[in-house]
């Protein structure tokens, strides 16, 4: 009997273990899409202005989709030179290419180009931080025409996370006046990433 209990209670721990562990990267892109909503509904960081702003109730999102959280092969790319990034305003901020990464998506081998900015990489807080600008096959469609971003953090090893429910708008797909990175021909992805925040002129 004794062992029959300790038997069970094996059973419950493991089956809420499986458990947490399906629920583990939903409840991180909830956390993320969470965090994005309080940003936007911030009158301080928010780029929504006037009505847009004031009707503001939540982003939309394409459904959490775990497919679509790939390991990447990571190269590094050492010596880069420093460059102005093209934005869609007089900005231009300096970045240089930090790595390459190499994937499987949707049954296509596909590859990205990192970057780092080189005043971000100043502060302590962001010294590890990793860019991505890119466009896909549903920019006009269901996301914005003019590419979606994604943050990232410098791995360790040779390989490295993207989670495209994490890609976001720039801020000039809600306002005039920013001046947006526009992602490189290289970063042209040849699939649709139906993941992360979605785009209508509605917002």
């Amino acid at each position: 009997m004794k062992n029959l209990s300790v038997l069970i209670f094996l059973l419950i721990s493991y089956s809420s273990c499986t458990q947490e562990k399906k629920q583990t990267h939903t409840d991180e892109i909830e956390k993320f899409q969470y965090e994005l909503n309080v940003h936007y509904a911030d009158k301080k960081s928010s780029p929504l202005k006037g009505d847009d702003f004031k009707n503001f109730k939540e982003l939309p999102f394409f459904p959490i989709n775990e497919s679509y959280k790939v390991l990447a092969n990571f190269e590094r790319t050492p010596n880069e030179p420093i460059f102005e990034m093209p934005t869609s305003g007089p900005k231009k901020p300096l970045y240089t290419q930090y790595g390459i990464a190499k994937f499987t998506l949707n049954g296509k081998e596909l590859s990205l180009r990192i970057y780092q900015n080189q005043k971000l990489m100043l502060d302590p807080e962001y010294a590890t931080h990793l860019f991505i600008p890119f466009n896909d096959k549903t920019n006009g469609e269901t996301t914005y025409d003019s590419g979606r971003f994604l943050d990232l953090e410098i791995p360790e090893g040779d390989t490295i996370v993207i989670d495209f429910n994490k890609a976001y708008n720039p801020y000039c797909a809600y306002s005039d006046g920013y001046s947006c990175p526009i992602p490189p021909k290289e970063n042209d992805l040849d699939t649709e990433i139906n993941a992360g925040v979605k785009y209508s002129q509605k917002h």
